[in-house]
């Protein structure tokens, strides 16, 4: 199902005048009545509204810019962590620069994107679930997957505001009167996780194996989202009952090569179990349905991809985590004691070896780096692809780059950085590293073991490497299964954690990953403590635990939250 963006509005016109009052019987130039969309036509145009937030695109520029709702939060997940810098230049995106410096403040105005956006996808899928009852069109059957469907829509896009903001305000088709603009400004001071994973179950339970529309969430992924709920909430058992059904039902399997995760040419494989659909010269304006959210994060310069914008680039840390030994298994505990080769400060015509070391090879696949083929654009020239690298290091950004052979089809004509390579937010691997574990908590460590390995069986395929042009692995590929019992459960859950970062460097996931485990104060403050020698930026930057676990509720929304003279919105502790 391609994306769609829609805007409904309705109107409401109070104007002193002099003459007649007919003019108010006139209906609004660009605005839909009501009943225009109480019926089958109407219902389906108000879900696929809803449909059209996924990537959190679909409101005019002044309202907040697609990088600050992109669908990868590749902002707070991954530069907010220890996987990626801002990168590009110190004074370009500023607001990026301070949540990177930890430098956490409600007046930001990427929290208010997120936050709107969000809440732009609720009101839209609680549209659909108030038409629903008064149209006569629909049969009972079409109404309960349309709701089942508006449902998914709306757990997701609340779990996206609790991950990041923690307590905020549920929004359902009961709260919202439209006769009432005041109705949606309840308090936030109760927990919505119940609310969520009601959403969520409802969805589960009605919601077919398969959907004939691609984009359309399933019955399973409905169950790997509500699983996901589950552990962020630390209900193991409820999780892994989800996720063993997603495996028994044997609809998934992971993709011979790990990069065809990160293909416009691979969209919607047999390892999707939810991805976020994007396309391009479909009549849209702007392009606007192509991956927007990451319009800014490909390399700058070099006579290559493109000539802009230089942002996301991975960290040294991440690059680090990659290195294996020689029995081919990650140094979890070491990893960071020396840095990879790179070629930070070198000249791109000047010569350069790099890192000879052994590296598991999804490195390649997650991180541009010099002297590595760049998809097919030819070998990465190192600096001449970066716009600073004293500021933002050595290295870009990979998975959601378009490859050279997508230009002009699975690239929008009127800007490539606009491509229609799908975001897989949820696929195969998840659920079997998040099976893997549960078991380290509450299972077998054996079993979890087993479910790692199926993750570096399929990286260890030679098929799967970067290949230079004349077909041989371009770098030192060593990557193999554990071989050894974990026999404690702290070792276990090391290497479970950190199969995770492998899996899903650069994917926006890992600072909400560390929050859950109770990582996140320890990970990071280390992180920053030894990346300022490389970005003074970093330099004094703090995760403060009991405050940075969570954003700050958008200043300007609890201005806004006022209800006879009172704010409804609290703010988070810890901020103003």
């Amino acid at each position: 199902m391609k994306k769609i963006s829609i805007l409904i509005s309705v109107f409401c016109l109070a104007i002193a005048s002099s003459c007649s009052d007919k003019f108010l019987d006139v209906q609004p130039k660009a605005a839909l009545a009501v009943n225009t969309l109480q019926n089958k036509t109407g219902v389906n145009a108000l879900l696929i509204g809803a449909y059209s937030l996924l990537d959190g695109w679909a409101t005019p520029e002044g309202a907040y810019r697609s990088y600050q709702v992109g669908a990868d939060n590749w902002v707070y997940g991954s530069v907010a962590s220890d996987d990626a810098y801002k990168g590009t230049i110190a004074g370009d995106q500023p607001p990026i620069s301070l949540i990177e410096q930890g430098n956490i403040q409600s007046d930001n105005v990427y929290f208010r994107g997120k936050w709107r956006g969000m809440y732009d996808g609720i009101a839209r899928s609680n549209d659909v679930l108030q038409a629903l009852p008064v149209v006569k069109d629909m049969t009972d059957a079409e109404k309960t997957q349309v709701t089942a469907e508006a449902r998914f829509l709306r757990g997701h896009y609340h779990f996206e505001l609790k991950k990041m903001f923690n307590m905020v305000p549920y929004i359902d088709e009961k709260i919202y009167n439209p006769n009432d603009l005041e109705s949606t400004k309840v308090p936030n001071s109760a927990d919505i996780w119940p609310n969520i994973v009601a959403d969520l179950k409802a969805a589960y339970e009605v919601l077919p194996a398969k959907q004939s529309q691609v984009g359309r969430p399933t019955k399973w992924a409905a169950a790997a989202e509500l699983a996901k709920a589950y552990l962020f909430q630390k209900k193991h058992a409820e999780a892994r009952t989800l996720l063993e059904a997603i495996v028994a039902s044997g609809q998934y399997k992971l993709v011979d090569k790990y990069h065809d995760n990160f293909r416009a040419v691979t969209n919607n494989n047999a390892e999707s179990i939810f991805e976020i659909q994007y396309s391009v010269n479909d009549g849209a304006s702007g392009g606007e349905n192509g991956n927007i959210g990451s319009t800014l994060n490909y390399p700058y310069g070099g006579g290559g991809v493109t000539t802009c914008c230089g942002f996301f680039q991975p960290s040294q840390n991440l690059v680090n985590a990659f290195k294996t030994d020689a029995n081919g298994l990650p140094l979890v505990d070491s990893f960071n004691a020396s840095d990879m080769t790179n070629d930070q400060s070198i000249e791109s015509t000047a010569p350069f070896t790099p890192y000879t070391g052994p590296v598991d090879p999804r490195l390649d696949w997650t991180v541009g780096r010099r002297g590595i083929p760049y998809l097919d654009w030819g070998v990465h020239p190192g600096k001449a692809y970066v716009r600073d690298q004293a500021y933002g290091g050595p290295y870009s950004p990979k998975k959601h780059v378009m490859y050279r052979s997508d230009v002009g089809t699975n690239t929008f004509a009127g800007n490539p950085r606009l491509n229609a390579n799908n975001y897989r937010l949820i696929r195969y691997s998840h659920v079997l590293l998040w099976l893997a574990e549960i078991e380290v908590e509450i299972g077998d460590l054996n079993k979890a073991r087993g479910y790692v390995n199926q993750i570096r069986r399929r990286a260890a395929n030679p098929d799967g490497f970067v290949k230079t042009a004349d077909g041989s692995p371009a770098a030192n590929y060593v990557i193999k299964e554990y071989t050894t019992s974990w026999t404690d459960q702290a070792t276990a859950r090391k290497a479970v954690q950190f199969e995770q970062r492998l899996e899903f460097g650069m994917e926006g996931h890992r600072r909400f990953d560390l929050v859950r485990w109770g990582l996140a104060d320890q990970t990071l403050n280390s992180y920053y403590s030894t990346e300022a020698k490389k970005r003074s930026y970093l330099n004094g930057v703090q995760f403060i635990k009991g405050r940075h676990e969570y954003f700050p509720i958008p200043l300007q929304e609890i201005f806004n939250s006022k209800k006879d003279g009172k704010e409804t919105l609290t703010q988070n502790p810890g901020y103003n």
